[in-house]
């Protein structure tokens, strides 16, 4: 059973849905809900570069995707936290945009988040989407659901939301999503689907890496990944340029969706793609001093997340990789097997790879790669991701390329800001920017 909620902030939510209401109201702007297990920030971003080459756009930032968030970014300012004098701002900045004419933004795309059953009837509630994206439906939040399928008639309960002409646009390569779709009928709403399967409307095969360079004599430096969108018989290369990721391919998928629902063109939809990128720390592609490449997946870490970003550093070409891999947490008893595991597979890369172990537990994988005889110069161990972010920098060399990765509380971002060509640009590329974690200082886990 859920908690009951305190009652100052249920008189806070209520506050925030009235004067989100007014504000809606008065200015009646298009809406795209987005919701999924995982995914959703990503298609939210995805959506937002697509449009943002037409429309005023707003997104909601941080985590707010939920009965305060949302409002919040309707109004457009943050949250007051535990200040009094900061929650008058919100409502004074509120009144202001409901009494005086603004230039409010003509679509606003909206990460939805369900922890709770019910989470997504209340949002759809006062917030009128005419476009649902469905990202993924998976096992996440399963303590107040209890199982799969109650998470997914939650995620369903966006689509079922959308009025006449609604647009859903829903990942068919997720088998419970493909089975609501056929089970539930609406006949209504207009359904674009997209994914990997040929099912699928919006369709991307042959991911490839984009390199700089290619075939005309110059170096080749990676640039991001790549695929073939199908549409109607019409096919054309997308270019995601500092993207890696493969489930970035979804999120520029989602995008696609949501530009030929506006009404945009296949190769107006591309351009705009070339500059979505992820979220900071997720497998994203930052240039490095001295002409090194780094792929900043500093965000968290785990064993199946380390070994998939391994290969990936695998699979693209480069003079030399580098593995900078910091502790795994919360592992518990599978935390010397997590790690060693990582280190195997570090050895499925070719020979003259380098591998800096840091943390305590990272040196679960040191000792692994030394039971096959890696050479020293090809093993550094450290305790902590600043000692590490020096010594990178002093070996640090032309076509280099870098992985960082580490779980949140080993502050990898620390090694990546050490390395990256443009410092300055930290806060915009990098995870945990704001002002608290970057005066906080690092303390070992």
């Amino acid at each position: 059973m859920a908690p009951v909620k305190p009652k100052k902030l249920r008189i806070l939510e209520r506050l925030l849905r009235f004067l989100a209401v007014l504000i809606l109201k008065k200015y009646n702007p298009r809406i795209i809900g987005i919701t999924g297990s995982v995914g959703k920030t990503s298609a939210k971003d995805a959506v937002y570069t697509v449009l943002a080459a037409r429309f005023r756009v707003r997104k909601n930032e941080k985590n707010y995707n939920n009965e305060i968030g949302l409002p919040l970014t309707i109004i457009g300012v943050e949250g007051g936290e535990s200040s009094l004098w900061k929650w008058a701002g919100v409502f004074a900045k509120a009144a202001g945009v409901i009494i005086f004419p603004v230039e409010y933004p003509e679509v606003l795309v909206l990460e939805m988040g369900a922890d709770r059953p019910g989470d997504i009837k209340y949002l759809t509630s006062f917030i009128k989407c005419e476009l649902a994206i469905i990202t993924d439906i998976s096992g996440s939040h399963l303590e107040f659901f209890g199982s799969i399928d109650k998470v997914a008639e939650e995620k369903w309960t966006l689509v079922e939301s959308l009025g006449e002409n609604g647009t859903a646009i829903v990942n068919i390569d997720n088998a419970r999503i493909a089975k609501l779709r056929s089970l539930k009928k609406h006949e209504k709403i207009n359904f674009l689907t997209f994914g990997f399967s040929d099912m699928a409307d919006i369709r991307a095969d042959d991911i490839f890496y984009n390199y700089t360079g290619e075939g005309n004599g110059e170096e080749k430096e990676i640039k991001g990944i790549g695929f073939k969108l199908s549409w109607k018989g019409t096919n054309l290369p997308v270019r995601l340029n500092g993207v890696l990721a493969r489930h970035g391919v979804y999120a520029a998928l989602s995008g696609v969706g949501v530009g030929l629902a506006f009404k945009f063109n296949l190769v107006e939809i591309a351009g705009a793609l070339e500059n979505f990128s992820m979220s900071p720390g997720r497998l994203n592609l930052i240039p490095g001093v001295r002409g090194s490449m780094l792929i900043d997946d500093t965000y968290n870490s785990s064993p199946v997340s380390a070994e998939a970003a391994l290969e990936v550093l695998k699979n693209i070409k480069a003079e030399r990789r580098i593995a900078v891999l910091g502790d795994m947490l919360e592992l518990g008893t599978d935390t010397e097997a997590g790690h060693r595991a990582v280190a195997r597979k570090f050895l499925e890369i070719k020979k003259g790879n380098i591998f800096f172990a840091v943390g305590p537990r990272m040196k679960f994988a040191a000792e692994e790669l030394q039971k096959y005889n890696i050479s020293p110069e090809q093993l550094f161990v450290f305790d902590d991701p600043m000692s590490a972010g020096k010594k990178l920098k002093e070996i640090i060399q032309k076509g280099d390329l870098v992985l960082v990765k580490g779980s949140q509380g080993m502050r990898m971002e620390k090694v990546v800001e050490e390395v990256m060509e443009q410092p300055e640009k930290a806060v915009a590329y990098l995870c945990r920017q704001n002002k608290t974690w970057r005066e906080k200082p690092w303390r070992a886990v």
